[in-house]
Formats: structure tokens, sequence, C-alpha cells
């Protein structure tokens, strides 16, 4: 034991020391605080492992470097990763903790995997042993290797950008109402912000999915029955259903409604509308029956309900929305400028800033003056692209000449 050339027990041993030190920094410090490592420290951080493996390779003949840049060491760091990301995935992760939170997990850094003190060690030492062997084979350099080259420059490319540019994301939420340009948010102390890019809101749309239909008691406002509530989906195709006691009929819908008298309804696309239903409703057990209009009202104009007796009452949900888009134009302060309609998961990326739809006046729904959206400026994100690129490239090219050698192979045989 410790006597070189070191294999697979004095690595076991030195990447479980690695992890031990990191616990006991997590239990005595708290969690690593990424945002140390802003720029410029990054930077200078970045350059300072550079430099470190070119220095590191004049001894590249030796014992230790053979060990740091050998299949040991590697094997045992992987598996190492592996046990940190199996705790990350069965243990649930969150952004921000209770400080007062004194669970043995928390402690431990279980519901922070990414931020606590072992998986940042095993990180840079990951990343020190994957920069070691690609610079000792880069020195001893083959053509024949070019596979293994953008295999591996990518993942140390993609986990070096990753890690070191993680203190330079900056998230915000900007409000913007249409018709007008905005380039001021809150920061998390609530203190306004410039940010060199500005969002006019051209138009903001919604559409909504046909509400429901349910009994209701007046007084308490509780679904009906109160165990297990029943909800009739409005659907134009299956107008027959039940609620509760009585049977549903769906005579006619409008989706953008308005108020045509004191208990009718026409057809008005406009903001202001709403959806309406006129039904009639059978109780199955008196045969009694109730018919009228239907609509859950909004802003605009007032909810309208069904009596079915003294106590109960039929009413439409609000509809939920489908689908909700802006249309914007985005300013950035070197003058660049850009359209785009944003719409969940279809962000737009500019520069260094990637725009998302993030939300909306909740409670104006469709008649919602604005529009949330969400900004991640990461100035690493294209060094991450271009990691994951040669990794993938690298990743083609091993199935690639590892299929070109069995076939010579069987060729031979």
């Amino acid at each position: 034991m410790w006597q070189f050339p070191w294999r697979y027990k004095e690595s076991i041993a030195f990447v479980a020391g690695f992890v031990f030190i990191g616990f006991m920094l997590q239990i005595t410090v708290g969690k690593f605080d990424f945002y140390l490592l802003q720029a410029p420290v990054n930077l200078i951080l970045g350059g300072a492992v550079i430099a470190f493996l070119i220095l590191l390779s004049f001894a590249r003949k030796s014992a230790f470097y053979q060990w740091i840049s050998g299949v040991p060491l590697s094997v045992t760091l992987i598996a190492a990763l592996l046990v940190l990301g199996l705790i990350m995935g069965l243990t649930p992760q969150f952004a921000r903790l209770d400080p007062h939170d004194k669970d043995i997990f928390t402690v431990l850094g279980f519901r922070q995997v990414t931020s606590s003190w072992p998986f940042v060690l095993i990180y840079f030492l990951t990343l020190i042993s994957l920069g070691s062997l690609i610079v000792r084979r880069l020195v001893a350099f083959r053509k024949q290797d070019y596979a293994f080259y953008f295999n591996h420059i990518g993942l140390w490319i993609l986990l070096f950008a990753a890690g070191l540019g993680a203190a330079d994301i900056k998230r915000y939420v900007m409000h913007v109402r249409e018709g007008e340009v905005e380039w001021r948010v809150y920061s998390e102390n609530k203190d306004v912000l410039e940010l060199p890019v500005a969002i006019q809101l051209n138009d903001f749309e919604m559409e909504e999915y046909p509400p429901k239909l349910t009994i209701i008691d007046r007084e308490s406002g509780e679904s009906q029955p109160k165990n297990k509530p029943d909800y009739f989906q409005i659907d134009e195709k299956r107008p027959n259903g039940t609620l509760d006691k009585w049977d549903i009929r769906l005579e006619e819908y409008i989706h953008q409604a308005v108020r045509n008298s004191d208990s009718t309804y026409q057809a008005v696309p406009m903001p202001g509308s709403s959806p309406a239903a006129k039904v009639s409703a059978k109780n199955m057990q008196t045969g009694e029956m109730r018919k009228g209009w239907v609509c859950g009202g909004n802003m605009a104009q007032l909810y309208m309900t069904l009596p079915l007796d003294s106590q109960y009452c039929i009413v439409m949900t609000q509809p939920e929305p489908k689908r909700f888009l802006s249309d914007i134009d985005v300013f950035m302060e070197d003058g660049s400028e850009q359209h785009a309609v944003l719409e969940v998961n279809k962000p737009l990326r500019i520069g260094s800033w990637t725009i998302y739809q993030y939300g909306y006046d909740n409670q104006a729904g469709r008649m919602s003056t604005y529009s949330s959206m969400e900004l991640v400026y990461d100035p690493w994100l294209y060094h991450v692209y271009a990691g994951i690129i040669l990794l993938s490239v690298g990743s083609i090219c091993l199935l690639w000449s590892g299929n070109k050698k069995r076939k010579a192979e069987d060729d031979l045989g």
C-alpha cells in the first residue's frame, strides 16, 4: 500500500479521503458558495488549472503522473461521481434551504449535491485527472487517436465551462406591459437593476381549454359531492354527462361570449368575452328539470349560475390555459435587435441571453395586460455547447472506428 505504482487500492483510499474532507468542510463551514467564483475569479482559477496541467506535464514520466492520468484513478472518480449522482437523484434537491433545518441529509449536503464540498472536490480532481491524461496523449500525438482527442477534450471543456461558468449565470424576471418597453428588473434584495437588454411587448395572446361544470353548495362554495366532487368537461362532441344526482346536457356553448340580456349570451370575440354554456339538468331521482345559461365570468363581466334548488347550483370553472405567447422585440445595448414570438419551451437566444416565456396576470387570464419573461444570462453557454459537440463527434468517431476495426478482424478471420 502506497508504494508506486499506485493502483486501485490507493486510488480508492485517496478519493475516499477527499470525500471525507469534503464532508468535514460541509459540516463545519456549510455548502460551497459558487458565487465566490464569479468573473474574474473563475477566469483566474481556470487559467491556474491550465497552467498547473502544463507544469505537471514536465513530470509526465514520473510514477505519480502516470497514476493521476491513469485508469485506476479515473475509474474511482467516475464511481464517486456516480454515487453522488445517485444521491442527487434519490434525494429531493432544493434551490434554497431553511437555515434552521438540521436534518442529517441537509447537514451532509445531500439536499444540494452540486453545491456540496464533496462534489466540488471530486469535480476539481476530475478536471486535473482528465486534463493530465489529455496532455499526456497530446504530447505523444498520433493522428489515428483523433476519436480520443475529440471525446476527452470535449468532455473536459464541458466540465470546465459548466462548473466554473455556473457562478456567472444570472436570472431575472421582467414584467412588460403591452405596447411598452422595459429594461428594469428587481434583484433578490428588491433593488431596481437596469439590464443591457430591453424588451418591447407588442401583443400577448392566450388560447384556453373549454371550462368545466360542477355543482356547488351556495353557502360553502364546495363542489359536490363533498368527498369526491364531480366535474363535467364541456365538449360539444360529447354533450351528455352527469353531475352528482343530475343528468346534464350541453345545449349550446360559446367560447367567447358576452351577456346579451339578463339571462342570455351571444358570441362576441373581444378581450372581455368569457365562455358561456346553455345547459339543461334533470334530477335522476325526482325528474325535476332546470335549464339556463352558465358563465364563469371574468374581470369584465359577472358570472352566472344555474340554480338547482335552494342549496345547490351549477357553476362554470375558469378555463385553463392551453397556450400563451408574447410577440416581442428585443433591443441589445450594442444596437442589435431581434423580433420573436415567445412560447413556453420556445425561448429566444440572443448573445449571452436566453429569454423564456415565464407567466402573466393569472387573475386576468386572457385579458392580462402584461407578460412575465425570465431572462437568463450565461456567458459560458457557447463553451458548454462546444464541449457537447466535440464530445458527440468523438463518440461517433469511436463507434465508427470500432466498427471499422471489427470488420477488419472479421475479414482476417
